[in-house]
């Protein structure tokens, strides 16, 4: 049918230009991604357990899999443009049915399969539309078609495990014997997916825009971060309860230490790099979008959801009516909230070193502190927890401004000067509208 098909009345994909930004598109699939998050953080809201906290990492680590492989797709064709949106939608569709099947991800209380079944058939239609789209981009280039078909056994083998992790169980005897069996087969997903991605290296893959890779990942690190505003909010559980004061002081606390986080990737580590990967080309650009980004960002992502987690307990207990405030956190809550900033910081320190090739000390310090806070924290308040980790977080963001001053106003300066260059530019190819407005002859 050539031009008369679906695909010629849409208009063709369109591949990805060196200075290409995130589409808008692409924004309005990541709706789907914030719902993903979400769930998984209030499945395991339900089960402060180590086996719910273990499904909860084994579970977004598959779906982080999935993002990444996602970014590799927008690296090679434009998601927003000609027919690619269709597919996408339905790719859409089926991370969506794998968001709300997350919570029976590992199957139902009575025993029933269908939570589990979803998940992995869903994983493949989304791995499957993906594979469509690379497929189509390197329909050109016999050599990039070979590669392609290297990543062939980690799709089906991870699709056939998580499968079988959905199905075997409910045909062994013993409780405790089918759990053990499906954290095995997700584990065994895990540790095959992220060793291909180690093992393939650079097969067929290339980051044409680097501002479009650097941008996807800072804003999904963001939607994570506003996971954490949401719990201190669903703890503070105001809904249903007049605000108190203690109650107002814990959501502010939760605030101010989420946006020191924001402050310590964004406000310099996050541009530096940003800037290091625009400058590097080729194999050593591929290496270090995977290695830092692709790879990462997980821990950080892990991180706050750990610490959001920690902080929804600690601020429902705060906000609770009749709970006397001088009242220790109960629970895991504190190590959580320590723990996911640790995991956090750890994730950053480690991304630093791997694209701008060093290592702050005061970080490292900071990590210090922060584990040795942990057991005194558990005998506090949990307002009074709140605001120790506020003050530790600050304090060391208020650290970085002193001590960093001058390498910091120098890579804002730089920063800021790209980006009124560039607005300069667009000012310009926009002026031409003005005597000549597209679609007129």
């Amino acid at each position: 049918m050539g031009d008369r098909g679906w695909r010629g009345r849409l208009g063709p994909a369109v591949g990805v230009a060196p200075g290409a930004r995130v589409e808008k598109f692409e924004i309005f699939f990541d709706l789907v991604f914030v719902f993903s998050f979400f769930n998984i953080a209030r499945a395991t809201a339900t089960d402060l357990s180590g086996r719910g906290l273990l499904h909860a990492l084994l579970v977004l680590a598959v779906l982080w899999w999935c993002w990444v492989v996602h970014t590799v797709i927008a690296t090679r064709v434009r998601i927003g443009e000609g027919f690619v949106p269709v597919l996408m939608v339905v790719g859409m569709a089926a991370l969506f049915c794998f968001a709300l099947a997350l919570p029976r991800a590992f199957g139902d209380p009575q025993g029933g399969v269908a939570g589990p079944v979803v998940v992995a058939v869903s994983y493949l239609v989304i791995r499957a539309v993906h594979l469509i789209l690379f497929l189509h981009a390197v329909r050109d280039d016999p050599v990039e078609r070979r590669q392609l078909l290297r990543y062939a056994p980690e799709l089906t083998l991870s699709t056939v495990l998580l499968l079988a992790a959905a199905l075997l169980p409910a045909y062994l005897p013993g409780t405790s014997t089918d759990m053990l069996i499906r954290d095995a087969l997700w584990v065994t997903v895990v540790i095959f997916q992220y060793s291909t991605g180690l093992l393939a290296k650079t097969w067929g893959w290339q980051v044409t825009s680097a501002e479009h890779w650097t941008e996807r990942y800072d804003l999904i690190l963001i939607i994570a971060l506003g996971e954490s505003v949401i719990s201190v909010g669903l703890g503070s559980n105001l809904i249903k309860q007049p605000p108190t004061l203690p109650g107002m002081a814990a959501a502010v606390f939760g605030i101010v230490f989420t946006a020191a986080l924001w402050w310590a990737h964004y406000d310099v580590i996050g541009p530096a790099a940003r800037i290091a990967l625009h400058a590097s080309l080729g194999r050593p650009r591929v290496l270090m979008a995977r290695d830092a980004y692709a790879y990462l960002y997980l821990p950080m992502i892990a991180g706050i959801m750990l610490f959001a987690l920690g902080a929804e307990g600690i601020v429902h207990g705060i906000a609770e009516p009749g709970v006397p405030i001088a009242r220790p956190a109960h629970g895991p809550d504190v190590p959580l909230l320590f723990g996911g900033v640790i995991c956090f910081l750890a994730g950053n320190m480690l991304f630093q070193l791997r694209t701008l090739h060093t290592l702050s000390w005061l970080r490292l310090g900071t990590l210090g502190v922060l584990a040795v806070a942990i057991p005194p924290a558990m005998l506090l308040p949990g307002l009074a927890a709140l605001g120790l980790l506020t003050a530790i977080c600050v304090g060391m963001v208020s650290a970085e401004v002193v001590l960093m001053s001058e390498a910091r106003h120098a890579l804002r300066a730089a920063v800021f000067e790209e980006r009124t260059a560039h607005e300069a530019n667009e000012v310009a190819y926009r002026a031409r509208w003005h005597d000549n407005p597209p679609g007129t002859t």
